[in-house]
């Protein structure tokens, strides 16, 4: 069933690894990068909830859910292929609208499909499963360049290239997987049909072009209490892993080389280094997600989640104080498993507040808590970059890990009620306990 979030994540990997280089290639101020990432929060705000709200209505032949995962993937093929093409920083930008567009038609839909698919007590196993995936392709997509490497390829930029032919082939490949994984999921999983009950209930529903927005405000009215409580922890979390993945490269190269030049060697193996360290802490998720999954149901999700957080808030201030290549590793450890967290548990102790039939438009509204914070971020970090981070990428590591400390704290006050049932080995029934 999450195979296909393979595909997804090797596609927001790329992005994670190579935008910031891609822009530094093509000539990009170091002030100016978060503007030109704008393209993923804005179009996560604006298309998430409204794909989530229409997938709840939507009976089709397909099913509710397909149609979205496969018109999503087409987008994303598409545009990672001609991603490497970019001549110029709005070139790639402009791309990069696209392909998040399709990244979020496919996201939703994919994290109301766990819960239609699994009865309650599958919730958590379900999302961090997805977790793990998440990992995988990650993992193999920032490690994909330093492979290509291995390979004989060049990872240098030129005035002639800007863009190295290790990133160039690393989009093809991620071309091909997005696809790939999504129509395997599609093949070999299928939506449970619709009951007669449910039915009626869509066909009762309202219709019209501006149905979707009715249901988006109706569910925003009656929003659960624990969605609500989760807000400050969302925002300083999203906000702190905007900023490490937009500055990690820079902050690298400053450290070691001593320079934000993306024409540079030092820049060009500095992201290099970056991809390394981002395939190692993807690499944990993808070994701790279900390990993470057991704790959680197990103790309570708030203090799991909250001693994630900590270690990775830990290891982004000891980050820029690293002057030695392998030491950059050992930060990736907390990174790792609160990547893993992130990815899994705020789902789970969200899903048992959410109504079954409001699954879609409720995921679209809570993905609006992680990208609102990434679009406060591109708006105000260029407005004191130079001066209250003293235009040095080190030091915008060094907030990104008071922002996730900060988030450990908040995750405490979330207003949650354990479950206690919350067997994740127990068989799987139609349509995920409705």
């Amino acid at each position: 069933m999450n195979f296909g979030f393979f595909g997804l994540q090797y596609s927001f990997g790329l992005q994670q690894a190579n935008m910031s280089p891609i822009y530094k290639f093509l000539g990009a101020a170091e002030d100016k990068l978060p503007y030109l990432w704008l393209a993923g929060p804005l179009t996560g705000l604006i298309i998430q909830p409204i794909v989530g709200a229409m997938s709840d209505k939507t009976v089709s032949r397909w099913g509710r859910r397909t149609p979205y995962f496969f018109i999503g993937a087409i987008f994303c093929s598409i545009c990672l292929f001609f991603m490497p093409f970019s001549k110029t920083v709005w070139m790639a930008a402009s791309i990069l609208w696209i392909l998040d567009a399709g990244n979020n038609i496919t996201q939703e839909p994919y994290r109301a499909f766990v819960t239609d698919k699994l009865n309650p007590s599958q919730h958590s196993i379900g999302f961090l499963s997805q977790s793990a995936f998440t990992g995988l392709g990650q993992t193999l997509s920032y490690l994909t360049p330093t492979v290509l490497i291995w390979f004989g390829f060049s990872a240098l930029s030129s005035p002639e290239k800007p863009i190295p032919t290790t990133t160039f082939i690393a989009f093809i490949i991620g071309a091909f997987f997005s696809i790939g994984s999504i129509m395997w999921s599609l093949y070999t999983t299928k939506e449970y049909p619709l009951t007669f009950e449910e039915l009626e209930k869509i066909k009762a529903a309202p219709k019209g072009f501006f149905a979707p927005f009715k249901e988006i405000a109706a569910a925003f009215k009656e929003m659960p209490k624990t969605m609500v409580s989760m807000i400050p922890m969302m925002v300083f979390s999203w906000y702190a892993m905007f900023t490490y993945w937009i500055y990690i490269s820079s902050s690298i190269s400053k450290t070691f080389f001593n320079t934000t030049d993306g024409n540079s060697e030092g820049y060009s193996t500095a992201s290099i280094w970056a991809g390394q360290i981002g395939a190692f802490y993807n690499f944990i998720t993808f070994i701790s997600a279900f390990a993470i999954a057991k704790i959680a149901v197990k103790y309570n999700p708030k203090l799991v989640h909250g001693f994630c957080l900590t270690l990775a808030g830990i290891g982004l201030l000891m980050l820029p104080g690293i002057h030695e290549k392998k030491t950059l590793f050992i930060p990736m450890l907390g990174m790792g498993v609160s990547w893993a967290s992130m990815m899994g548990t705020p789902y789970i102790m969200l899903a048992g507040s959410v109504p079954p039939e409001r699954t879609g438009v409720y995921m679209g509204i809570f993905n609006m808590f992680i990208v609102i914070p990434m679009f406060i971020q591109n708006l105000t970090v260029p407005l004191y970059f130079k001066t209250l981070l003293g235009n040095n990428p080190e030091n915008a590591i060094r907030l990104a890990g008071v922002l996730l400390i900060l988030a450990a704290i908040a995750t405490q006050f979330i207003k949650f009620k354990q479950k206690e049932n919350s067997d994740t080995t127990a068989p799987i029934l139609r349509g995920g306990g409705h």
